[in-house]
């Protein structure tokens, strides 16, 4: 599985952004479950958003609960990422990544993951 991400960009704070994550190489998408992580300089890869295959749930951390929403289109391959009300402290780069042996408890582990795409900046300026 192949995975691009794209979106990101320079905004101010308060603006929004959506990030699109494309998964190609692999028939059956919609088991996958798909994750958005994001790394800021100096620090390490921080959980932003799940959502689980074959119609399971979201998850979202809660630095981001109420701004970011995570949603797919199967049909388009795509996941997305949603982000509003953007602060300084959302600055990162994004990754998207995909798994098919995830369960709820270690959505949030970056290891349990098999696939990751290059990732997309998001840049805040206050």
């Amino acid at each position: 599985v192949q995975l691009q991400a794209s979106g990101g960009g320079l905004v101010q704070a308060g603006d929004s952004l959506r990030l699109s994550c494309v998964a190609s190489g692999r028939a059956v998408y919609r088991g996958l479950s798909v994750a958005w992580f994001r790394q800021a300089p100096g620090k390490e890869r921080e959980f932003v958003a799940a959502i689980k295959g074959n119609g399971g749930g979201t998850y979202h951390a809660d630095s981001v609960k109420g701004r970011f929403t995570i949603s797919r289109d199967n049909a388009r391959n795509t996941v997305y990422l949603q982000m509003d009300s953007l602060k300084p402290e959302d600055m990162a780069v994004y990754y998207c990544t995909a798994g098919s042996r995830l369960i709820n408890s270690n959505l949030p582990n970056p290891r349990a993951y098999d696939y990751w795409g290059q990732g997309t900046l998001v840049t805040v300026s206050s």
